[in-house]
């Protein structure tokens, strides 16, 4: 064999080699969300329960694996639901299980990129990702589902925006995957933004000049009335649920309510067992 033809038999080798190395790249999907690790079904069962998953609930699962968490809340607890992932093996095999368990009206699985999915339907959105991703989904998750929706997390948070529960479940099994015989699982209601200025009135009585800072569920922030200036502490969002305290040192007041289409609104206890309507709009 000459020289030339043996580095011709070598160099189409050699592209082969990487044409095969590039298509099976291309095959295998990239999961920057982590590796597909199977839930335990008493890590589901505690994240559906801990959602408060009912019949009339739309559960979205971002990054749904083998579909545990979309097909149990479909199976059990007769809700609605769809997973997405980047494998489509997974998905196929989620699709046929939810056939095969007659629930494939009520379960469904795509194909997507988490950061494309529609979140403005879920009334439940679960996740179990790896940290990076939760960081990179935060925004999204904190702004695009309604207030109100129920987030839970297998073992990972969002770090400055602290769960509003928490719990940690024994988990034997676990210990084969990551060392760490536990599950950590963590829920989020998704608060209405009601940081900015409003006019706060009170039925029959005093107007307020009110400055609210919002940072995910946490409210702080300053008041006037009537020249006198006070502050802002306790204050929550959960959900549309709204509580915060005026005080200026020597007294406080503690407001209570909700947000409604023009506003806000609820009932304020002026102590002695005396409570006043109030409303609030935005300036």
């Amino acid at each position: 064999m000459t020289c030339a033809r043996l580095f011709r038999l070598v160099s189409a080798t050699v592209a082969l080699s990487v044409a095969c190395a590039a298509t099976a790249a291309e095959k295998e999907p990239e999961r920057s969300g982590g590796p597909y690790v199977p839930t335990p079904k008493v890590v589901v069962d505690e994240m559906l329960r801990m959602a408060k998953v009912g019949a009339k609930d739309y559960v979205v699962d971002l990054g749904s694996g083998d579909g545990i968490i979309v097909l149990t809340a479909a199976r059990e607890h007769k809700a609605r639901g769809m997973g997405v992932d980047i494998d489509p093996e997974l998905v196929k095999q989620s699709n046929a299980e939810a056939k095969r368990l007659a629930i494939s009206d009520r379960a469904s699985f795509q194909v997507q990129d988490v950061f494309k999915t529609d979140l403005s339907k879920a009334s439940v959105v679960t996740l179990y990702l790896l940290p990076s991703m939760m960081m990179n989904l935060r925004s999204k998750i904190y702004l695009e589902p309604r207030p109100g929706t129920r987030i839970v997390s297998h073992d990972y948070n969002f770090d400055e925006w602290q769960p509003d529960e928490q719990i940690v479940l024994d988990v034997p099994e676990k210990e084969k995957v990551n060392g760490v015989p536990k599950a950590t699982i963590s829920l989020w209601i998704v608060p209405a933004k009601i940081g900015g200025r409003w006019q706060l009135q009170l039925e029959g009585g005093d107007a307020y000049d009110l400055t609210v800072r919002q940072a995910y569920q946490v409210l702080d922030g300053s008041a006037s009335a009537q020249g006198k200036a006070l502050r802002m502490t306790w204050g929550r969002v959960r959900g549309e649920e709204v509580v915060f305290t005026l005080s200026d040192g020597s007294a406080r007041r503690q407001f209570r309510g909700t947000v409604a289409p023009d506003g806000l609104q609820g009932t304020v206890d002026l102590g002695a067992g005396r409570t006043a309507r109030w409303s609030a709009r935005r300036v």
